[in-house]
């Protein structure tokens, strides 16, 4: 199955998030220190003091004191866009930025990527099209261990719904490969999640979460074909973004396989409340390297 499967990394159909450390949970306030030490993996140029992001400041000082099987799409039927806020749990009430579109600079105008595969569009989630098939995929054995949004589709609805009611930190997305649905995706802003607390973020870090529905889109190398895709998207897209971030389980090696196909590199271990993962990161300054 391999990392195709699902790219929250755990076994070969885990990668992402730990629980309690998606997009749109609580991220608080966090100083990092500079230089190495643990859990840095020696990588010098991944340390340093957290800047607080301006949009991050701008939340915080607006908080409150206390605290069914792939079908063919018509293309505009794909092209409605919904802003988003979370990737693992449902976030805690916070009051929406203005123009929170602006927090991923609209993922649904990032337009088409072209791919060896065929031609490849993320297309933010509608639920009322989408959740049948996505809550099918979550319901397969493979996945249904490590993103644990199987059993009824109120479950995946929940999850999609928090991160719809948002504030924009964090978009969930169909991939539709050569018009036809194939893949969950979810983009987050790294440096606006409780991963910010695990890792040295810098501003406008942005994270991506990936699973390959379809079996039979599995172990063809898709998973690094789209996740090379879809990080070069985001850093033509995202001017601001100098880093794409992903957190796959460190036994997870076919996902971080797929990684290192798609131009990440390994930069540290990191320990998160439910796992051990392996930081992946995409460099702009690298893109054209690896």
């Amino acid at each position: 199955m391999g990392a195709d499967a699902d790219s929250r990394g755990g076994t070969e159909a885990d990668s992402g998030a730990a629980r309690g450390a998606g997009p749109g949970a609580d991220t608080g306030t966090v100083r990092h220190s500079t230089g190495t030490g643990p859990g840095t993996g020696g990588h010098g140029e991944d340390t340093m003091d957290l800047r607080l992001p301006d949009e991050l400041v701008a939340l915080i000082a607006r908080e409150e004191p206390d605290g069914q099987g792939a079908r063919r799409w018509d293309q505009e039927d794909t092209a409605q866009p919904c802003a988003s806020g979370t990737a693992h749990r449902a976030p805690s009430a916070r009051p929406a930025l203005p123009h929170h579109d602006d927090l991923l600079d609209h993922v649904a105008d990032w337009g088409p990527a072209d791919t060896p595969a065929g031609v490849f569009h993320l297309v933010p989630v509608r639920v009322e099209r989408d959740l049948p098939l996505i809550s099918r995929w979550m319901n397969d054995p493979a996945t249904a261990a490590f993103w644990e949004l199987s059993g009824p589709q109120d479950v995946t609805e929940d999850h999609l719904r928090a991160q719809l009611a948002g504030d924009g930190r964090s978009v969930p997305c169909i991939g539709v490969l050569d018009g036809t649905p194939m893949s969950y995706w979810e983009i987050y802003r790294a440096d606006l999640d409780p991963l910010a607390r695990h890792y040295p973020a810098r501003p406008h870090d942005t994270g991506v979460h990936l699973l390959v529905g379809a079996v039979a889109d599995r172990g063809r190398g898709l998973g690094g074909l789209l996740l090379r895709a879809v990080a070069d998207l985001v850093l033509v897209r995202r001017p601001s973004c100098a880093r794409v971030i992903a957190e796959p389980d460190i036994r997870n090696t076919p996902s971080i396989a797929a990684f290192l196909t798609a131009g990440f590199r390994f930069s540290a271990e990191v320990d998160l409340p439910a796992k051990r993962a392996a930081l992946m990161v995409r460099d702009r300054s690298l893109r054209h390297l690896l």
